[in-house]
Parts: structure tokens; sequence; C-alpha cells
């Protein structure tokens, strides 16, 4: 993507949307799902991946703020359904969690 960072931010935040695990399944299945913890910017997160930022990617991957998720996480999912906001930088989707005090960014 060759969008001017604010410009890369505006157009993720509209593309982002609230989306329940179910429609997630199928690219958690395909290994296409990323998980960005709750205290994390997803829009941020989500432009650092458009803009291959691989410093602040592998900082947050170390850190487990950006995930993989493992079946265990995917079953709890699954289990609580949880209120989900989700963006996609192709190839990937990225999620998170969303609580009723954590606004979108």
């Amino acid at each position: 993507m060759t969008e001017q960072p604010s410009t890369l931010y505006a157009k993720l935040l509209g593309e982002t949307a609230a989306i329940t695990w179910p429609e997630l399944q199928p690219f958690f299945a395909r290994g296409t799902l990323l998980l960005v913890e709750g205290t994390q910017d997803l829009i941020e997160v989500a432009q650092a991946v458009a803009q291959n930022d691989h410093v602040k990617v592998a900082a947050w991957l170390e850190s487990g703020l950006l995930s993989r998720l493992d079946d265990s996480r995917a079953e709890s999912l699954l289990k609580r359904n949880p209120a989900l906001w989700a963006v996609v930088v192709a190839p990937w989707v990225l999620a998170q969690e969303r609580s009723e005090r954590a606004p979108l960014h």
C-alpha cells in the first residue's frame, strides 16, 4: 500500500467492522487470522502490517500483543462468542475482542 500514514489509517478505519466468530472461523482454518490484544489500537496494528513495518510487527508478535490463534484460544472464542472487530490487510484478517469500555480508535 502506498498511501500516506494518516490516509491509510483513515482508510483502514473505514474498512473495520463488527464480526462474529463463526464468520472468522474460515480465516482461522486457513491460518490467515491474527488476533490483536485489546490493549492495542487495531488500526495502528493493521497499518503496520499493511506497510510491512517488520520492526513493529515482530515486536508485537514477540510480546504476544499480536498472535496467531491456537486451537484452545479458538475454542474459547467459539464458546464465549465475544464482540469482535476485524479489518482485512490481505492476506491477513486482523481481529480484536471489543469490550464496552474500549472504543474503536
